[in-house]
């Protein structure tokens, strides 16, 4: 029992450093040794040893966050009306984790963690498979899409992207400001939520320009 607590306190150390580096500096550019550094570990084979790879690490460090989300995320779904609109589905995206990062207090780095592994091909996949593929998520998309039925495919795909990096990396700022003790535009992650939500509304419900596709020449 005294041997499973301590490697559960290790293990949470290294996750917390990790969440650090990574989120400042990236993760490629992050060594297990650096890792095992900040995390006060004399063993320089500790990472290797309770998390295995930089995947694996990774993956645990969006497990850990993502279920808390979640929890949230399902009572806001389980709240919702009879016939929720378009607000309240981005209210239920974007709210779970602006009230996660505020229950963390100041300073955090899991939004600007999220950040960098969304932008390393090798590690997207997991990021989305721990994050961004949960059962209310998968609710809150047909929410999103019953809202929007004449919404071209198309369309459909590319504001899909704008709204995500929209979301991912406007948190991200909010919380690299706040740990830079450096004004940001909004006082609370509650306000920043609220904003976001508004922008997002916007996207979502902006006019379609129908682009006209000329055929490409054959001589």
């Amino acid at each position: 029992m005294v041997r499973t607590s301590r490697a559960d306190a290790t293990r949470e150390l290294i996750l917390t450093a990790a969440e650090r580096l990574f989120a400042e500096n990236g993760v490629f550019a992050v060594s297990n040794r650096q890792v095992g550094e900040a995390a006060a570990q004399g063993n320089n084979t500790a990472v290797g040893y309770h998390f295995g790879t930089k995947a694996d690490l990774v993956r645990a460090i969006a497990r850990k966050h993502s279920a808390q989300i979640e929890e949230i995320r399902q009572r806001m779904v389980a709240d919702l009306g009879d016939t929720p609109d378009l607000r309240a589905w981005l209210t239920c995206l974007i709210q779970p984790t602006t009230e996660h990062l505020a229950e963390l207090g100041i300073p955090t780095w899991f939004a600007r963690f999220h950040a960098q592994a969304m932008t390393e091909p090798s590690l997207r996949e997991i990021v989305v498979e721990e994050c961004l593929s949960s059962p209310s998520l998968v609710r809150i998309s047909a929410g999103i899409r019953q809202c929007l039925p004449d919404l071209p495919d198309d369309v459909r795909a590319e504001r899909r992207d704008m709204a995500r990096l929209l979301m991912v990396h406007m948190v991200a700022e909010r919380e690299r400001a706040l740990a830079e003790d450096a004004p940001t535009p909004r006082t609370t992650w509650q306000d920043t939520a609220d904003g976001l939500v508004d922008a997002l509304v916007g996207l979502w419900l902006a006019p379609v320009t129908t682009a006209i596709k000329v055929p490409a020449c054959n001589g």
